[in-house]
């Protein structure tokens, strides 16, 4: 699927940003009624229901979403389609009282044509919304006390099984696009690298057979070659490649030719480069890779987990301030915006699915496998073109030591490897070496924080197992390991002396140790911090003010004294290279 963009050939326009919104608790409401009638309120879109409105902050139920428009000047007679960035978590759609579809998962994009049911003026169009958590879903929810107790999230409201707010709503843009009715649909960009020549080659999907033509500009030369069978491959001599130190993008394009006459073009700033596992290292174009950076969420007051540009802005300043070359989107996929200035500003990435907190009990275990494959062929058919993009994660922190369990991510990682086999894949685990998948995936991915849950107050102990592990678990898959989580909560003004848990100087300390660590053992090709900003949680008593502190800057973004302590190490190690 590709992300709409303006130019000679198409045309695209997002709809507006105030809505009607209704609440339907008693789930009583039909759509062929509200269609009619609707006595709503406005809501912002898109941003998350649950802060704009104090009384619905724990509503995961059902609300329906409504706007009207005109079809835009320029789209009369072309194929339109009609597509919605993220809706969390289950979206129903209608058009002028026809149903278009549903979806289900958050945070990746879906769409419908809706050429024959648009009309000149006073369209109508109608979302349900449905964000209940249910045991069948992904990630879970509601599920029984000891599955929630395997899971580690007792006694918390809302009843999720991961700790981060389960936020609601239209969460990204809805966007009307305008085709030619024989267009581009798709295409997969692969890059290579042989002998100093570069090599792009690219699959396309299109609506006819027509003739298709690729070009690319390198060094004020443009590079030209016609698709046969929709293949085609250009060769580019001593290539500018992209890298976190060097993002280079060259501006790649894709034309649909009928009778000698374009009809049809998508432009993609493109990057060449490699990625790959060889041994306990990871390298890109060939060179070793160290990953420095953190986990983040897409989380901001007022708008929740709805898309903001500004906050997206501020937390690359903030990477780039503290030297920071990486991120994981953690725990689902970020906007194709996000990547896409990743991709401009040198950051690796790894994209995760919304495959957090899965279980193996037998109720709605085939449908969560369904799910977790609809997953992660979603997030990677939509981010496959992204330079910066060099891993996928499967999933994070399912109980994968259960009875079935590598054999179904066996069959996740099958279904991801034959869709793209340019990128290691991965699960993010807290399962250490008795996590049994990682016996076929490309590399380790663990979250550890030994120090805090486990010998808590007890830096020196903490640092020790926290060794031991890393040695354990390289010793029995020997593939290069990324700590994908490490880090200890910080009350923004709290201190003591010594350094105690809570204080911003036992989050310091923590985490220069687990460095300390880390840099001893070169398998170590990774170091995520947990978490870059302080970020919205369910209550619970581990969670003071329903908020996780582990972040190195606060929610608002303002640095704890450790941000201070990574900008300082970080940018030492940077311009040591």
């Amino acid at each position: 699927m590709l992300f709409p963009q303006n130019n000679k050939f198409r045309q695209k326009q997002e709809l507006g940003k105030y809505w009607e919104f209704l609440i339907d608790k008693n789930e009583n409401y039909k759509a062929e009624d509200l269609f009619a009638s609707f006595d709503a309120e406005p809501i912002a879109v898109p941003a998350s229901w649950n802060e704009q409105f104090a009384e619905l902050r724990d509503y995961l139920g059902i609300a329906w979403y409504k706007t009207s428009f005109n079809r835009p000047w320029g789209f009369a007679d072309k194929a339109i389609f009609i597509r919605f960035g993220s809706v969390n978590y289950l979206a129903k759609v209608w058009l002028n009282g026809h149903y278009l579809g549903e979806h289900e998962g958050g945070h990746l994009p879906f769409e419908f044509d809706i050429s024959n049911l648009i009309k000149e003026e006073d369209n109508v169009l109608l979302v349900q919304v449905d964000a209940k958590l249910a045991f069948d879903r992904v990630p879970p929810g509601n599920l029984k006390e000891q599955i929630l107790q395997d899971q580690h999230q007792v006694g918390i409201f809302p009843a999720a099984t991961f700790d981060f707010f389960p936020y609601a709503g239209i969460h990204r843009p809805v966007v009307l696009y305008a085709l030619n009715k024989e267009h581009i649909v798709d295409f997969k960009v692969e890059t290579d690298i042989d002998n100093e020549v570069g090599i792009v080659k690219v699959d396309l999907v299109q609506s006819a057979g027509l003739e298709a033509r690729l070009e690319l500009n390198h060094n004020n030369t443009l590079y030209q070659a016609t698709f046969t069978n929709n293949q085609a491959q250009l060769k580019i001599p001593n290539p500018q490649l992209w890298s976190a130190q060097s993002p280079n993008l060259h501006n790649l394009t894709v034309s649909l030719l009928k009778a000698g006459k374009i009809i049809d073009k998508y432009n993609l700033p493109i990057g060449i480069r490699t990625i790959e596992v060889k041994g306990d290292k990871l390298l890109l174009n060939g060179q070793e890779v160290l990953l420095k950076g953190f986990g983040k969420h897409e989380d901001f007051p007022v708008i929740g987990r709805g898309e903001m540009p500004a906050a997206t802005i501020k937390d690359y300043s903030l990477m780039n301030w503290i030297g920071a070359n990486s991120f994981r989107t953690s725990h689902y996929p970020y906007s194709e915006e996000t990547l896409a200035l990743a991709d401009k500003l040198g950051y690796l990435v790894i994209a995760e699915t919304a495959s957090v907190g899965l279980y193996f009990k037998e109720d709605g275990l085939a449908k969560r496998l369904k799910l977790t494959k609809q997953y992660a062929r979603e997030l990677i058919e939509r981010d496959k073109n992204h330079p910066s993009v060099i891993i996928w994660s499967l999933a994070n922190e399912a109980r994968t030591t259960r009875p079935g369990a590598p054999e179904y991510f066996k069959e996740v990682f099958d279904e991801a490897k034959s869709i793209d086999a340019t990128r290691p894949i991965t699960i993010v685990s807290d399962m250490f070496a008795a996590e049994e998948s990682f016996d076929f995936f490309d590399m380790v991915c663990l979250n550890i924080y030994r120090g805090w849950y486990q010998e808590s107050g007890q830096l020196d102990a903490g640092f020790e197992k926290f060794a031991q592990i890393l040695d354990e678990t390289f010793e029995r898959f020997k593939k290069p390991i990324i700590v994908s989580e490490f880090g200890a909560d910080a009350i923004p003004g709290h201190h003591s002396l010594p350094a105690e848990m809570f204080s911003e100087e036992y989050q310091l300390e923590f985490l220069e140790g687990y460095i300390k660590e880390m840099n001893k053992r070169s398998f170590v090709v990774g170091q995520h911090i947990w978490n870059m900003c302080d970020f919205k949680t369910a209550q619970g008593i581990k969670r003071p003010m329903a908020i996780n502190f582990k972040g190195v800057f606060t929610r608002d973004r303002r640095p704890k004294m450790a941000a201070h302590m990574l900008k300082r190490i970080w940018n030492e190690e940077k311009n040591d290279l």
